[in-house]
């Protein structure tokens, strides 16, 4: 029981930074139509900019507290992501909204190539150690233990969900955004300005993606150019499994994506011996969006829609 508790935590705390990428890609997707594949990317410039804030606060005030360090990584990293994300939505998507869906799948993909090499340059292809700014005690659940660094981790991803969940549901730009949504021409007629909405859209995936970004570099320790590419597709994958578009789905898939391979590399690869452990847990998860796809293709939570007119 223990070891399935500690697997528990464990996939919680993977499947919240799924999540919140997951939903980068859903909300885009819901309003566009378009699969935003560099949103992984933005996760990565994230950490990046997250950690040479830590070095300069390092630097200029050593004495701050760790937490206040990480808030204002956090913070810094934000507005960074947002900035690259409108860059990425206004030079290589609009000009491609009614182009076939080919088009900016390849840019996409383009664009990823473009931010990796770029953080290549600034921050070098060598793995970046980031600093444990939390106590490093750990804190005992039973016979499971959790750190001060992932209660905080599940703690922003609850309140950034909570926080989008509100602002789609309760506000104007939330009614806007699912109204675009929905039927994006009636939505104009109506006076909605698709534009902005489009724009909103991209900086809030941009403000989640950042604080994934800084919070896998705060779990792992250490961060590098191409740490993008593989959250930023199970992220994908936790999207589509919950059904791409719902940003209900998203949590869902990406929450579930997380315990999946927690539980997989914990028990299936002591089944196998170690054959089948921590180093493989990446194919439990494919595994079973392949078997959840067959059975339901649009996802868990995704409906059967007709396509737009």
């Amino acid at each position: 029981m223990d070891t399935f508790i500690q697997q528990i935590i464990n996939g919680l705390v993977l499947g919240s930074m799924y999540a919140l990428v997951a939903l980068g890609y859903t909300m885009v997707y819901g309003v566009l139509n378009l699969i935003n594949f560099a949103h992984g990317d933005v996760l990565m410039i994230g950490a990046m900019v997250g950690l040479s804030i830590l070095k300069l606060l390092g630097i200029y005030v050593p004495d701050w507290p760790g937490y206040l360090k990480l808030a204002t990584a956090i913070l810094g990293a934000i507005p960074a992501c947002i900035l690259i994300n409108i860059i990425i939505e206004r030079v290589a998507y609009r000009r491609l909204r009614n182009a076939p869906r080919l088009a900016p799948l390849i840019t996409a993909i383009g664009v990823s190539i473009l931010l990796q090499t770029f953080a290549m340059m600034i921050w070098t292809r060598n793995p970046l150690p980031f600093p444990q700014l939390l106590s490093t005690d750990p804190i005992q659940i039973g016979g499971a233990v959790i750190s001060q660094t992932q209660v905080l981790l599940l703690a922003l991803a609850a309140i950034s969900m909570g926080s989008l969940v509100i602002l789609v549901e309760k506000t104007r730009m939330g009614r806007a955004m699912r109204a675009t949504a929905e039927n994006p021409r009636v939505a104009g007629l109506m006076g909605v300005d698709s534009d902005k909405v489009i724009v909103a859209t991209f900086a809030i995936g941009a403000a989640l993606a950042a604080v994934a970004g800084v919070m896998w570099g705060a779990n792992y320790a250490s961060i590098q150019f191409s740490m993008g590419a593989i959250p930023g597709l199970k992220a994908f994958c936790a999207a589509v499994l919950g059904g791409i578009g719902n940003i209900y789905g998203a949590m869902i898939g990406g929450v579930l994506l997380g315990i999946i391979e927690s539980l997989g590399a914990g028990y299936i690869g002591d089944l196998t011996g170690g054959f089948l452990g921590s180093h493989y847990q990446d194919i439990f998860a494919f595994i079973v969006l392949i078997i959840v796809l067959t059975l339901r293709p649009s996802g868990i939570m995704g409906e059967r829609v007709a396509d737009r007119a």
